[in-house]
């Protein structure tokens, strides 16, 4: 019962179910995070802990940048079949298609990385 609460409460609210469908086109960092959403840092940063508690997303070092990207579904059935479904859903939504379309084609830690 605990962890599928808490991925419902992670769902519950709509900034990080904005998150999950931003990450569906690819890993970001907190500051693109940030931008898209147009929420604080420290925010973004306490979204990211709850939907990585809920086993939703992973995170990877990248220097002293942290990428995140959708979890692969294996931590839980609950975590795993909200992600599967979130993908059919929301696709139509005319914020969140405005936001992936603003999305840079690569994070900007590894753009900055090739530099």
């Amino acid at each position: 019962m605990k962890t599928f609460l808490r991925v419902m409460k992670a769902l519950s609210d709509p900034n990080r179910v904005r998150i999950l469908k931003l990450l569906e086109k690819n890993a970001l960092c907190v500051c693109e995070i940030q931008e898209a959403l147009g929420i604080a840092q420290p925010t973004v940063s306490s979204h990211m802990k709850i939907l990585e508690d809920a086993g939703l997303v992973e995170k990877e070092r990248q220097g002293t940048w942290m990428i995140y990207s959708q979890a692969d579904g294996k931590e839980s059935v609950y975590s795993g079949r909200m992600l599967i479904v979130l993908q059919d859903w929301l696709n139509e939504d005319p914020e969140l298609l405005r936001m992936k379309q603003a999305l840079p084609d690569t994070t900007c830690q590894r753009a900055y990385l090739k530099k």
